[in-house]
């Protein structure tokens, strides 16, 4: 901002950032329209702020891992591997399976397998292939002789699930039924009944299924379906009652809360972010409402024949509505579907408009979850700025799931002056228009709302000083050590890689990637490498989009390596300068590294902390023999005695 960029300048600042440490740099984000209080350069302000709100992170961390911790201890079921009939089942897909759905379905299975309760988030957009990653799971479940429960937002979603269940699993000996206010009371005992002595192995159902008639005799897996539509007292309800269970939850757009928990690898998170083939993006507009452009979408649609989902979500005055667009549009046919309609009647307008005897649907959100009308190809959103972001998100992914191109329209009042975070809701619904963009939704989402309901107002606090990207980091940072029981982690090293120094040509050049925008991308990566295998994976990464790799790309490389077995020993500097090399360690050298040190180089001039040695710049082959040297001191002090070798340049 201005501000910002005034501030600067009046203190003549400037901060040189090298290529190695690009992965420091973030966008701001904090969810607060509001600009961030810059620190001094030459200060500790910035190391402790960070400090501080590591060591809040820390007691966060703790409280959220205790809702989940109790689960990993648990001693949970360990479904059967795939048997014949499983296989049966998942070749008569109809589809071919992206290999995202692919990895996703095998993750969950293996899950499954295991002895601990699984907790797997699978996020995916609207018809990307959730529902079948559910199906092969609960028929995986019942195979073992435990019963499923599919937890679902509405009962018209209950219906359609209850469908495709019934189609798919028909040529197998599996009892499924539906429970909600679709069917009668005397027909939803029979099924509590069928729930509680143990005969019935799948149950798709609303709300219903957590009300305490309920007791499910062998539960074994609860599937939650558009996971964003429960609260968290709905959720954690099952998961307390049969706290052995596994939990599969499925989401275009999830919660911030669960989001948080994925990201912060207290909960496993799986995507599925490759669109079916022959999808088309949505095309999305942002309009004033008028009728000529109400008339204009619902004609196109029906002149293709096509039908329209028509969103009004206000049920006192649909009715008004209803007789506007008869008015405009008398040659098309129109019926109304809200929530509040007797159960029968809306079952059967449902019915009617899969069958293609009318063009539009007048209807509140009741069509945000889970429905699939094919034939639906354009959507008209009524006073949309009232919606929030994922949901527009998720009522957009109702139309254009085949191949036909689909069309939005997000409606406003003519002349209404809209608050700026309707406006960025509007904003970012419109540029989302590549596929798979749910998740990114849920990200930008929880920045625009920010995250002080999700985490309390303290944190969002924290999240206003650091942003958001670092404060998560922070979080997993602090999530990953008390899962590891550091019960002192060195939080002052946390904050300081290991500082390098080498003098080496060590870069990506020009005329090896053109593209600078590229290039940057590729040092930021690099920088994240963790393993020595990553490293070894992005080298053939290179080769293959852009050919030999250059020596000054294999000296990155090795300078990368260098740091991550250089973080792990406890270094904290390596530097040369004319033919001497230092390195600086956190704590006091002990006899185990100044022996394999001397081995390195018998000269080496060895202190309490540091240790120096002259080398030789003979094409640069003591870089190799460095990391050998570093890779034997990490065996040696996790009692590993291997000898790797590696090739240098």
């Amino acid at each position: 901002s201005n501000k910002i960029e005034k501030e600067l300048l009046e203190n003549n600042d400037k901060l040189y950032v090298p290529t190695e440490h690009l992965d420091r740099i973030q966008i701001y984000k904090s969810g607060k329209d509001e600009n961030p209080r810059l620190t001094r350069l030459g200060t500790q302000e910035w190391i402790n702020v960070k400090r501080k709100i590591y060591k809040a992170t820390e007691k966060l961390a703790s409280e959220l891992i205790d809702l989940y911790a109790y689960r990993k201890i648990q001693k949970g079921y360990s479904f059967e591997p795939d048997t014949a009939w499983q296989n049966s089942l998942e070749s008569s897909f109809p589809f071919q399976e992206t290999n995202d759905q692919i990895t996703t379905i095998n993750e969950v299975k293996s899950d499954m397998e295991l002895s601990s309760p699984m907790d797997r988030l699978v996020c995916g957009d609207v018809g990307y292939g959730k529902t079948e990653v559910a199906l092969r799971s609960a028929f995986k479940a019942a195979q073992s002789g435990k019963q499923v429960a599919i937890l679902v937002p509405t009962t018209v979603l209950a219906q359609q699930h209850f469908e495709t269940f019934i189609s798919r699993l028909q040529p197998f000996p599996v009892n499924i039924d539906v429970l909600s206010r679709f069917k009668n009371k005397q027909s939803q005992k029979k099924i509590v009944d069928k729930i509680n002595n143990g005969s019935l192995d799948i149950v798709i159902g609303t709300h219903r299924l957590i009300q305490k008639d309920i007791k499910f005799k062998n539960l074994g897996l609860l599937i939650i379906d558009e996971e964003h539509k429960f609260g968290v007292s709905h959720k954690e309800f099952l998961a307390r009652f049969y706290r052995n269970i596994d939990i599969l939850s499925l989401s275009a757009t999830p919660i911030p809360r669960t989001l948080q928990m994925s990201l912060s690898g207290i909960r496993d998170m799986s995507t599925i972010e490759t669109a079916p083939n022959e999808r088309i993006p949505i095309k999305t507009f942002v309009s004033d409402k008028t009728n000529s452009i109400i008339s204009e979408a619902i004609l196109r649609e029906k002149d293709r024949g096509g039908q329209v989902f028509f969103l009004h979500n206000r049920v006192n005055d649909i009715d008004m509505i209803f007789k506007d667009l008869s008015k405009i549009l008398p040659q098309v046919s129109i019926n109304i579907a809200h929530g509040q309609m007797d159960e029968k009647e809306l079952e059967k307008i449902m019915q009617d408009f899969g069958d293609k005897k009318f063009d539009v649907l007048l209807c509140t959100t009741i069509i945000e979850s889970g429905i699939d009308f094919p034939n639906v190809n354009t959507l008209i959103v009524d006073d949309a700025d009232k919606f929030g972001l994922s949901q527009l998100y998720q009522i957009r992914g109702r139309i254009g799931r085949g191949n036909v191109q689909g069309y939005a329209y997000l409606l406003k009042q003519k002349n209404k002056s809209i608050s700026e975070l309707s406006q960025k809701k509007l904003n970012t619904i419109l540029s989302a228009n590549e596929l798979g963009s749910g998740y990114q939704i849920a990200l930008r989402d929880l920045e625009i709302r920010g995250v002080g309901n999700l985490l309390g107002s303290e944190q969002s606090g924290y999240i206003s000083a650091v942003g958001f990207e670092l404060y998560t980091k922070l979080l997993s940072d602090s999530v990953e050590n008390l899962l590891e029981n550091k019960q002192n982690p060195d939080i002052s090293f946390q904050f300081n890689d290991v500082n390098l120094n080498l003098r080496i040509d060590s870069r990506i050049p020009d005329s090896y990637v053109l593209d600078l925008s590229e290039r940057l991308i590729l040092y930021q990566r690099i920088t994240r490498i963790s393993n020595k295998n990553k490293i070894d994976d992005f080298e053939r990464e290179l080769k293959d989009r852009f050919g030999k790799i250059p020596r000054q790309v294999k000296l990155l490389l090795q300078t990368q390596e260098i740091k991550i077995y250089s973080k792990l020993i406890g270094i904290n500097m390596i530097s040369v300068k004319d033919k001497l090399l230092t390195i600086s360690f956190e704590e006091p050298i002990d006899s185990i590294k100044i022996h394999l040190l001397k081995i390195f180089n018998k000269n080496a001039k060895i202190g309490h902390m540091q240790v120096k040695f002259v080398i030789n710049n003979d094409n640069f082959k003591w870089l190799t023999e460095l990391i050998n040297c570093l890779i034997k001191i990490y065996d040696m002090k996790n009692k590993k005695m291997k000898i790797f070798s590696i090739n240098g340049n």
